[in-house]
């Protein structure tokens, strides 16, 4: 009957420990679930777990704690211990060997100091605590062997410690023998089957990290891929075997709005493409489909839907491992911007052409005009002064014919403008007598408002002072007698501004924004190519040109010049 009784109790112990292998698993999967959102957790790091499953172990061995025939300590509490020393390393270790001294100090009614120092294998922990940073990175029968080594002789200092604590006590029993030969070994395969167990469950929460780290990939890319067809201007739709929309891209969505603006993607997902996408007819994108599903690609067909230009194509998708048709997709891309461009630039094209040809058709119109212009002048001093009027009348408008063929050709020509590094003010210095000899003549005055910090530009001097020079005889013609213009420049974060203001009659809001057009003027005897022109220096320049009218207050044009051009072509 104590035989038994003493299996019983081994047995009793056996299971307590064996709750650490359930302890365990399930104290990792809570702290994975609960700490996994804030950082990524390695296997190994889990001392806490560790910690509390050995403690909870250790504290049920110690309370089912009792002896083999009232001599030798039953207590695998030193197992869990064990373990924990060895995977956690001496932050886990002291805290759990301070709580196994703890619980024989409580639970042992024969504790002494020599007792506490056999029945917890106390000698062993400074090699556990050594042995731990190599035990957690070897394999598992390296673990098990370790374990057993440190085990070993723990066990056989328990069982020795009833004669080491009298010597005169004779155990030769061998019923005892028996019974302690099998509580060692079934400690050592407890202890093993409990590392095994540990490395199962670490591994599978390894495999666990893997799956769910190349799913969270998966996911990321497939979250891009839907971003990038997103983003794309060609709308798509893919459908499976019988048709059913499967995904459908932003571009498409907006086309299928048309006919109902209140449906959403999750609306059309998993229904017939031909409820949403018929505007063609649903035959002919049944038809498509139905050819994609079966394995031919159809390439662009222009269609016109609308107002609109589409190009449509359906191609099969295969699975890219057995090469099996999986779907279809169907794609539109809208083509009619792309035809407008395309028939505004053969527009373009024909323009440039009759540009070129009435430029030079002028070209060569002045050289005739030149020789009539000579032919008059020696005519004009061989006959009478009472004629003179009529001559000088006649040169006049060949001056002025001549004045708008060069506007003329100076537009027609746009040609690059070689610049060179210069001051605006130098520019307008060099103009100032010119305007103001034109202004004294009106009974005009000119006030220069010039700012200092104005940097040097990378300017055409010659275009720019024509520029300077049509906007100001434009200004002083707008104007009365006594009217003042103003040429003011000023620093304006990365530009320069020109302005060049009149206090003229101004100009109507309606003709305002015609003032650029070629051939558009307010003037009675006005070309309507001097703005134009103007308009064709700045942008040559890379500036902007605006203007601000008001009827009987005056106008004022804006010039802006980007400094960092400037800066640019001084490097």
């Amino acid at each position: 009957m104590a035989i038994i009784y003493a299996l019983k109790n081994i047995i009793t112990q056996v299971l307590m420990a064996g709750s650490f292998a359930f302890l365990f698993p399930m104290g990792l999967d809570k702290y994975v679930r609960v700490f996994r959102r804030r950082k990524r957790m390695e296997a190994m790091d889990f001392d806490l777990v560790i910690i509390l499953s050995s403690a909870l172990t250790i504290l049920l061995c110690s309370m089912f704690s009792t002896s083999i025939f009232n001599y030798i300590p039953l207590n695998l509490g030193i197992l869990p211990l064990f373990i924990g020393m060895l995977y956690g390393g001496y932050k886990t270790g002291l805290p759990l060997a301070g709580l196994c001294l703890l619980c024989d100090f409580i639970f042992n009614p024969n504790w002494t100091v020599l007792g506490l120092f056999l029945h917890t294998g106390l000698p062993l922990y400074p090699l556990l605590i050594w042995m731990s940073p190599k035990f957690r990175k070897g394999p598992l029968t390296e673990k098990i062997n370790k374990l057993w080594l440190c085990l070993m002789p723990a066990m056989l200092l328990i069982t020795a410690a009833p004669i080491i604590e009298s010597p005169n006590l004779n155990l030769t029993d061998a019923g005892l023998v028996l019974i302690v030969l099998f509580y060692i070994l079934t400690s050592m395969f407890t202890g093993g089957t409990l590392v095994y167990m540990i490395e199962f469950a670490l591994e599978k929460l390894r495999l666990k990290e893997q799956v769910m780290g190349i799913s969270e990939k998966y996911l990321r890319e497939e979250e891009k891929l839907q971003q990038v067809i997103d983003a794309t201007p060609i709308s798509m739709v893919s459908v499976d075997h019988a048709g059913n929309i499967t995904s459908i891209n932003d571009t498409m969505m907006n086309l299928v709005k048309t006919k109902d603006p209140d449906l959403t993607k999750q609306d059309v997902l998993g229904y017939p493409v031909t409820m949403f996408v018929d505007i063609m007819g649903q035959d002919y994108i049944n038809y498509r489909i139905v050819q994609a599903l079966q394995g031919k690609k159809l390439g662009n067909e222009l269609i016109r839907i609308g107002t609109h230009n589409y190009y449509i194509s359906t191609s099969p998708l295969t699975n890219t491992h057995t090469g099996a048709i999986i779907g279809a997709v169907l794609a539109f891309q809208d083509v009619t911007e792309l035809a407008r461009l395309r028939s505004e630039l053969e527009n373009v094209e024909r323009l440039s052409l009759v540009g070129q040809m009435a430029a030079s058709i002028t070209h060569e119109i002045r050289n005739p005009m030149a020789v009539v212009r000579g032919f008059l002048q020696l005519m004009k001093e061989k006959s009478p002064e009472a004629l003179d009027h009529y001559y000088r009348i006649v040169m006049e408008e060949l001056d002025r014919a001549n004045g708008i063929i060069n506007d003329f050709l100076s537009l027609a020509q746009n040609r690059i403008a070689e610049k060179e590094q210069w001051h605006l003010h130098t520019i307008i210095s060099d103009l100032s007598p010119l305007l103001w000899a034109d202004a004294n003549l009106r009974g005009q005055t000119i006030e220069l408002i010039l700012d200092e910090k104005v940097p040097e530009l990378s300017l055409n001097a010659k275009e720019i002072k024509q520029l300077v020079l049509n906007l100001s005889r434009n200004g002083m013609e707008a104007m009365e007698e006594k009217g003042q213009l103003t040429i003011e420049t000023r620093l304006n974060d990365s530009f320069v501004e020109l302005i060049i203001k009149d206090t003229g009659m101004g100009i109507a809001k309606s003709r305002q924004e015609r003032l650029f057009e070629p051939f558009f003027t307010t003037k009675a005897k006005g070309t309507g190519l001097g703005l134009a022109l103007c308009l064709s220096i700045v942008e040559r320049h890379h500036g902007k040109i605006s203007v601000e009218s008001e009827e009987g207050k005056g106008t004022a044009f804006t010039i802006q010049f980007p400094v960092t051009d400037s800066w640019a072509g001084m490097i």
